[in-house]
C-alpha cells in the first residue's frame, strides 16, 4: 500500500483548473479482495489535511471497451473533489482490467460477477470508516449497480446512486423494478446525444422505477468528451454528495508555503 501526500501536478498560484490538473490530496493505493478470492488493484483519494464530507465509489465504463479506472471523467473526479469538495473518491479496475495502477484478478463477467467487485469496494469504505458512500457508475458501471447495488442500499451501506450514460443494455425490467421504491436518491444524468440511451427513452425505460431521476443534459455524448460536459457532471454529483458545493471552483490557489 502506497500513501502519497506529494504535491500536486500541473498545478499553479491561481491557475485554471484544466484537464489534466490534479489538486492535493492523500492518495492510497488499495487492493480489493473479493468473496470470490480475487484481488482487484485501485486508488483512494481524500481531502489531503482534513476528513471527508462525503465519499465517491466509482464503477468505470465497459472493460471490453477499454474502460478502466482512469476514464476520464472518473480520474477527474479524484483529481479534484478531495480539494474542492472534501469529497474522498474511491477507484478501481474490474477484474481482468489493467491500468497504470495494475491489473486487476480475475476473468470479465458481463456485469454478473462484477457483483463481487462492487461488494468490495463498499466494504471497503465502510471498513475505513468514511462518510456513507454514494456509487458513481458510468455506461457498463451503471449496469453493475442497478444489478447488484440494492442489496448495498437496504443495509444502510449507500448514501445515494448516481448514473453517467445508462445504457441500460445489461439491465432488465425486473431488475429496474428492484428500484421503483429505493429510498436514497438516484439520479440518472442522460446525455441528449448518447450513442445508447438518449434521454426520451431513459425517461420511457426508467418509468417502472420512477424514484429514479432521469436528467436530460444538452449537448452531451456519451463518453462525455470536454471541459464544459465534465464539469456538469462534477458540480451535479458534488452537490448531490455535499450539497452547497456546486458550482465547483474553476480556478485554483496554491496555499501559501
Amino acid at each position: 500500500m502506497n500513501d502519497d501526500a506529494s504535491a500536486p501536478e500541473q498545478t499553479a498560484a491561481d491557475a485554471e483548473i484544466r484537464s489534466g490538473t490534479v489538486l492535493p490530496a492523500r492518495r492510497t493505493d488499495v487492493e480489493l479482495v473479493t468473496d470470490d478470492h480475487l484481488t482487484l488493484v485501485g486508488e483512494l483519494a481524500e481531502p489531503l489535511d482534513r476528513p471527508s464530507r462525503g465519499t465517491l465509489v466509482t464503477l468505470h465504463p465497459l472493460p471490453t471497451a477499454h474502460g478502466f479506472m482512469d476514464s476520464h471523467v472518473l480520474k477527474k473526479a479524484a483529481a479534484r473533489l478531495p480539494e474542492l469538495a472534501d469529497i474522498a473518491v474511491l477507484r478501481f479496475n474490474f477484474r481482468s482490467v489493467t491500468s497504470p495502477r495494475g491489473t486487476s484478478e480475475g476473468s470479465f463477467g458481463d456485469g454478473v460477477s462484477e457483483g463481487f467487485d462492487l461488494r468490495a469496494a463498499v466494504h471497503e469504505v465502510v471498513d475505513r470508516g468514511l462518510p456513507t458512500p454514494w456509487l458513481v457508475g458510468w455506461s457498463f458501471g451503471t449496469e453493475v449497480i442497478l444489478k447488484h447495488a440494492r442489496e448495498h442500499v437496504d443495509a444502510g451501506h449507500v448514501a445515494g446512486v448516481v448514473l453517467l450514460s445508462p445504457p441500460l443494455h445489461r439491465t432488465s425490467d425486473d431488475e429496474l423494478r428492484r428500484w421503483a421504491d429505493v429510498g436514497v436518491p438516484v439520479v440518472a444524468l442522460v446525455p441528449e446525444h448518447d450513442d445508447f440511451l438518449q434521454p426520451e427513452e431513459a425517461a420511457r425505460r426508467f418509468a417502472i422505477a420512477p424514484t429514479v431521476r432521469v436528467v436530460p443534459v444538452a449537448g452531451a455524448k456519451h463518453l462525455w468528451v470536454g471541459e464544459k460536459y465534465v464539469r456538469i457532471v462534477l458540480d451535479a454529483v458534488a452537490d448531490l454528495v455535499v450539497p452547497g458545493t456546486a458550482p465547483l471552483p474553476t480556478t485554483w490557489t496554491a496555499p501559501s508555503a
